[in-house]
């Protein structure tokens, strides 16, 4: 069994969005990153939310129908949020993969992102140590 921890894969250069960016520059931000999502914060840099690509479709097909794109952020994320802490162990968070549909979860110590940890960025680990 493994004693590998959540920050020995975590990514901690990423993406980062406020609840009052608008949808459409949130969205372009995301695919310009290559991010399938990014940790919102609130006014005291503590996560408040969770925004994914598909979080962002909505807006899109509105925008490509209307030609207008609504809305920011805080409209469309996530406002419960699983996260995992830096010193989890790898097989507790492939556990947890298993059990939700997300393929990232936030990487949070006492309520401050330190990264995010990716479903590919653990099975490349166990593909490694197995």
């Amino acid at each position: 069994m493994t004693t590998k921890r959540v920050a020995s894969v975590m990514r901690t250069e990423i993406l980062i969005l406020r609840a009052d960016t608008p949808i459409r520059r949130a969205a372009a931000l995301l695919v310009e990153a290559r991010a399938a999502a990014a940790p919102v914060l609130g006014e005291d840099d503590q996560l408040a939310g969770f925004l994914t690509q598909k979080d962002c479709f909505r807006s899109a097909l509105h925008a490509s129908y209307y030609r207008e794109w609504k809305g920011n952020v805080g409209d469309q994320m996530s406002r419960e949020v699983i996260t995992v802490l830096p010193e989890d162990d790898l097989i507790h968070v492939a556990g947890m993969f298993l059990s939700h549909p997300h393929r990232v979860f936030p990487v949070c110590d006492a309520g401050r992102v330190k990264g995010l940890v990716h479903r590919s960025d653990i099975l490349a680990e166990l593909i490694r140590l197995g």
